[in-house]
């Protein structure tokens, strides 16, 4: 079933995937409202701000903001902040918080008349897997990180089913586009290469599934347009060798720069084949990818060109 979802909450707005998410909900004529940090860097949202409604809160202190989500009346909320997201902070404690804030934003939500939930979720909930992942795959997480968004996706699946709420989780795979934060794999590199450095590299005999963050942004969009609940895995449903990728992003660039390929080892956990299994989103939405990667890369790799020249704007 479909219920188009024309008041909409985000969190997380700010991000990579969020301002994608606010790009699509503000294009399709959706009423927002924004929870955002007074600290929040609002730079790739901030021509959009005067087109929706900006609540000022901490997601780990939403008591202040009860009255204005109590004014804004949602049909729906996609909640996709999530403080800890790189490196070391995928084992650090602050993972339990998020837990925390979850809960308690589902329930303000709830409590404002809010009738659908969704949240973002991630492949680490699997854990270490080596093929073709779909939602039947057991969930093993190695993180707290995993851990504490499979304990965040488990938690308000039940408090979904015990106050009558509709609820749906994404599990997202390995994400890029333009824009994307530099500590990820395809934007270090394209970084690293238009200044003409040569990147140290596994020998990219991965084989891992990349989905564009417009198309991450649409699968949101259509699970906050549907009933359909539990977990569902969002990717291209594709995976690539990460040696093409890698070159691809390079000849791209300039054919004549030279690759570090395999002068760095892999590590004794490497992942070797991450593939989504999307079947089950597809058919409960009727989302796909539409954005075929070497589309994908010809804009992000001409973003960060724009941006090295000074002939792009970066909001």
């Amino acid at each position: 079933m479909t219920t188009r979802a024309e008041r909409v909450v985000l969190t997380g707005a700010s991000g990579f995937v969020g301002s994608a998410v606010l790009r699509g909900l503000v294009a399709e004529g959706r009423t927002v409202a924004v929870l955002l940090r007074e600290t929040s860097n609002t730079r790739r949202i901030s021509a959009l701000l005067d087109r929706v409604t900006v609540i000022r809160a901490d997601i780990g202190d939403l008591g202040p903001a009860d009255e204005a989500l109590r004014a804004f009346a949602p049909d729906a909320v996609a909640h996709l902040a999530w403080q800890g997201v790189f490196g070391a902070d995928r084992n650090d404690p602050i993972q339990l918080g998020n837990v925390n804030a979850s809960i308690d934003l589902y329930r303000r939500a709830r409590a404002a008349g809010a009738r659908r939930f969704v949240g973002l979720g991630s492949q680490a909930e699997y854990g270490p897997c080596q093929d073709r992942v779909d939602e039947s795959v057991p969930t093993r997480p190695t993180t707290l990180y995993g851990a504490a968004k499979l304990s965040t996706y488990w938690l308000l699946d039940r408090l979904a089913a015990a106050d009558g709420g509709s609820f749906a989780w994404l599990r997202l795979f390995s994400c890029y586009g333009p824009d994307d934060d530099a500590r990820w794999l395809i934007p270090s590199l394209v970084l690293s290469l238009l200044a003409g450095k040569r990147p140290s590299l596994t020998a990219g005999e991965q084989r891992w599934d990349y989905v564009h963050v417009d198309d991450v942004a649409a699968a949101v969009i259509h699970l906050l347009d549907s009933d359909a609940t539990g977990p569902f895995n969002c990717g291209s449903g594709e995976a690539h060798p990460l040696r093409d990728i890698v070159s691809g992003i390079r000849d791209r660039i300039d054919p004549a720069l030279p690759l570090g390929l395999g002068e760095v080892p892999y590590r004794p956990d490497q992942v070797m084949h991450l593939e989504a299994g999307i079947d089950r989103l597809a058919q409960a939405t009727g989302w796909a990818p539409r954005i075929p990667l070497d589309t994908g890369l010809d804009a992000v790799v001409g973003w960060y060109r724009a941006q090295a020249t000074g002939s792009g704007s970066a909001g």
